[in-house]
């Protein structure tokens, strides 16, 4: 299998390769140059366990690392999730199930991709016997993760870039609270836009890249969307058989990479009926599917503070499979984009999605009405996916765990919500540090900390 960016389908470049660079030369995003029929394989797999599914998957993919060390990379990332399915159902009606994605160490779905990403790391490490220097930029879940799937691995050194005050406490301790000498958490003063933006200029910079050892963690690595995918499998093989095709899977989405994993799943043949976006106030991929504008907003801080975004990464990759792989309309999309912050599509295809908006003062109605009903406690971002808009059976994703907003939850229900992994944070000092969200700034401190 070989990989081509968003905005070059010429040059092509290996899994390890795609994984290595994160972010393409040109500033695309890396896409499996074709995409595999899975067809063939649904009656296999459907028997099999979480770890054994996702090799399965990982074999069409990553094809130059050998089946042994793949294998083991694997193993090595579901050993520390707390229940046995990896993923569990939770059927609250016939029609109406949740997919609970915050059984890992840091209690959010983020963990299945960045425990996989860390142990393919450590793998690459070993085989090249060069260190490497993360940088990843956060809205509160993919920092921990990030900064957990990395912890004991030599020879990697984490810069997480995080919005000051506009992530929940506990987030923030997770990154803060590690006392690991090679992890630096830096707050910077802006939204997560605003540290995406840095993030993905200094990775535009290949001559410093090359220098530190630059790689990614956050969704732009393809690694994390192709680990995101396995869970819809996983899901569907678990679906009523018989109403296995009927079901919507309601996405809690910011950044978009979550949902376009499901929908990568789709387009390779598993026949899934199609996705609800559901978006916090945040709410620039709602718009998109309900009127064809892609259109920039400020920021508005929520109770969903990691779908607080307003320019949606992964967006680049759908749009690159909308226009038919044309990559100069890929460019000339991003590049109205960034110069009007608007790009009107003047035949969106819609066709499998749907959306919702959901403000704080609904999160706080779900939260309560979902609790009354189903004796069942959801964090704010899974609340937006009960803000359904779909006809017909549903399952909803879990994102999170709840005593990670233990603030909004007491407020909604009156509950104290608390997990034994969060409370050791507590007793902990926050070390973080700060810097501008600039490019130079941050390529200095790496500089600066570098071991």
């Amino acid at each position: 299998m070989e990989y081509i960016s968003t905005r070059n389908s010429d040059s092509k470049v290996s899994f390890s390769q795609a994984v290595e660079h994160g972010l393409a030369p040109d500033g695309g995003l890396y896409i499996p140059s074709q995409l595999p029929n899975l067809k063939p394989h649904l009656d296999s797999w459907s028997v099999l366990s979480y770890p054994e599914l996702c090799k399965a998957f990982f074999a069409l993919f990553a094809t130059d690392i050998p089946k042994t060390a793949l294998d083991e990379i694997i193993d090595r990332s579901y050993l520390s999730f707390d229940d046995p399915a990896i993923a569990p159902i939770r059927k609250l009606e016939d029609d109406l199930l949740v997919l609970e994605l915050f059984h890992g160490p840091t209690l959010a779905f983020k963990d299945f991709a960045l425990q996989f990403l860390g142990n393919l790391y450590k793998y690459q490490i070993k085989v090249t016997g060069k260190n490497i220097a993360v940088l990843g930029a956060t809205s509160g879940d993919t920092g921990a993760a990030a900064i957990h799937g990395l912890l004991g691995k030599s020879g990697v050194t984490s810069f997480i870039l995080y919005p000051n005050g506009r992530i929940s406490p506990l987030q923030e301790r997770q990154m803060t609270c590690t006392e690991a000498s090679n992890v630096f958490p830096l707050a910077i003063e802006g939204s997560f836009d605003d540290a995406q933006t840095a993030m993905k200029t200094v990775f535009e910079d290949r001559e410093f890249a090359d220098e530190v050892g630059l790689s990614a963690v956050n969704s732009i690595n393809l690694a994390r969307i192709l680990a995101q995918c396995v869970y819809y499998l996983s899901a569907f093989f678990r679906l009523p058989e018989e109403k296995r095709e009927d079901f919507t899977f309601v996405v809690p989405t910011g950044n978009f990479g979550n949902v376009l994993a499901g929908w990568m799943v789709q387009q390779m043949g598993v026949p899934i009926k199609g996705f609800q976006v559901a978006t916090n106030q945040n709410d620039i991929l709602h718009r998109l599917f309900e009127t064809g504008v892609y259109s920039q907003e400020v920021v508005a801080p929520s109770l969903a503070p990691s779908m607080d975004i307003q320019v949606a990464s992964n967006f680049e990759r759908f749009l690159y499979y909308m226009v038919n792989g044309d990559s100069d309309a890929v460019c000339n999309i991003i590049k109205t984009f960034k110069s009007t912050g608007t790009f009107v599509f003047e035949d969106f295809n819609r066709d499998t999605f749907s959306s919702s908006r959901t403000s704080d003062e609904d999160i706080a109605s779900i939260i309560e009405n979902v609790y009354k009903k189903y004796d069942y406690v959801v964090d704010p971002h899974t609340a937006c996916g009960f803000a359904k808009t779909t006809n017909g059976p549903a399952i909803i994703l879990a994102t999170a765990h709840p005593a990670k907003f233990p603030d909004t939850i007491e407020k909604s229900i009156g509950l104290e919500v608390l997990h034994p992994s969060l409370e050791r944070f507590k007793a902990k000092p926050i070390v973080k540090y700060s810097v501008e969200p600039n490019p130079d700034a941050i390529k200095q401190f790496m500089r600066e900390h570098l071991r």
